[in-house]
């Protein structure tokens, strides 16, 4: 999330102090004025005075923490109040879409989904039944979003929210941002769903401290997301992160994408049902608990998935040799490999990348969002506009 930048005038700090306070409360949650000046590098004068501003407005209020320590009187925590500042997250997958009304803070208010099949993945047909989902979900909660993210597992233009292609929904030339902002009435901000995966672990995940990490994601097919500095990695046009369409094997399957040999043809969900034996298009659900029964077996895992996790090993080593992160994380079904695999690949890419070697081990995670994780993404990305005009 970037930071808001600071000014000369005094209506220029009080915002810029607004804001900063707003996004520490955001994504860290409650704590004392104390520590907000500290962590901000204000004084408590310029924290009193912000506030009791946000308090009068009513999106922020004070409570006594629940646990004590010391005598005296206990410093009263500043919370944000979540239905001050609300945004709506849209996750459109392969076989579903979610949605969420997210309050600030990232506590989801309600949500809705539905099962998405060949003939309802049309956009118009996903955009009309977005829309209306959203109206039912403001007369259920009385709450209307101030802003708009949605995550896509597609080649996303981020100026506008332009699909340029996403081939596992049989999207091309989409123009997602402006007809949902048109339908919604607010602007939608739309995102490659593995690029706000890596938004949703470096926040709210198991990378909140790395400040270089790569986020990778398998559903149909294979999708990255790169936090480099701190910051996302987005290249010319938010067009960055398509690592399922590596090159791992010249004389492989065909993809999605009219090439061949990419690496989601060996790791993707396909791939991974034929590794278990089962039929391409087996139920996520079906394939989920197929794997978790394999990881009380021991042996059995390593044994059906032993080319499966070679053909990740070949895939990761490359990634981590080109960006160097100090940690990966790994999501979706990524996230149900048996813990035997997951190991296996951690010691094979530490052992295989030169990068890795280098710096002593590119730490490897399961995601612990679980299939929320992109639907937090398109949330964040939502409140980035929103915080600066609470």
């Amino acid at each position: 999330m970037t930071a808001p930048t600071s000014g000369t005038r005094p209506d220029d700090a009080r915002r810029h102090n607004r804001a900063a306070l707003l996004r520490r409360l955001h994504v860290d949650g409650p704590c004392t004025r104390a520590t907000l000046a500290t962590e901000l590098g204000l004084n408590r004068s310029t924290i009193k005075a912000v506030v009791d501003g946000l308090a009068e407005a009513g999106v922020v209020t004070e409570a006594v923490p629940t646990r004590r320590s010391g005598a005296g009187r206990p410093s009263l925590l500043v919370l944000p109040e979540p239905q001050s500042a609300v945004v709506l997250a849209v996750d459109i997958r392969v076989d579903q879409v979610g949605m969420a009304m997210v309050g600030i803070g990232g506590q989801i208010l309600g949500r809705h989904s539905w099962n998405l099949h060949r003939t309802t993945r049309l956009p118009g047909e996903v955009i009309t039944h977005v829309a209306e989902s959203a109206q039912l979900l403001r007369e259920e909660l009385g709450v209307v979003e101030q802003g708009v993210g949605v995550s896509v597992p597609g080649v996303v233009r981020r100026r506008d929210g332009l699909v340029h292609e996403a081939p596992n929904l049989g999207w091309r030339e989409v123009a997602l941002g402006s007809r949902l902002t048109a339908v919604l009435g607010k602007q939608a901000q739309v995102g490659n769903d593995a690029e706000l995966g890596a938004l949703a672990e470096h926040l709210r995940g198991v990378a909140r401290d790395a400040s270089d990490l790569v986020y990778l994601s398998a559903d149909v097919g294979v999708g990255g997301g790169v936090i480099a500095g701190g910051r996302p990695l987005r290249g010319t046009g938010g067009y960055v992160g398509e690592l399922g369409h590596l090159l791992v094997r010249p004389d492989g399957r065909d993809c999605f994408c009219g090439a061949q040999g990419c690496w989601e043809t060996e790791v993707g969900e396909p791939a991974l049902c034929r590794a278990l034996g089962l039929a391409e298009d087996t139920p996520r659900g079906v394939l989920v608990a197929e794997l978790r029964s394999l990881a009380a077996v021991p042996g059995r895992a390593d044994l059906l998935l032993d080319d499966y996790a070679g053909w990740m090993v070949a895939g990761l080593v490359t990634v981590v040799n080109m960006l160097a992160p100090e940690l990966v994380v790994l999501g979706d079904l990524f996230a149900a490999l048996p813990p035997s695999v997951v190991a296996r690949v951690r010691d094979e890419v530490q052992r295989r990348s030169l990068v890795s070697r280098a710096v002593g081990g590119t730490r490897m995670e399961v995601s612990p969002l679980g299939r929320d994780g992109k639907l937090v993404g398109a949330a964040e990305l939502a409140f980035e506009p929103v915080l600066g005009a609470v």
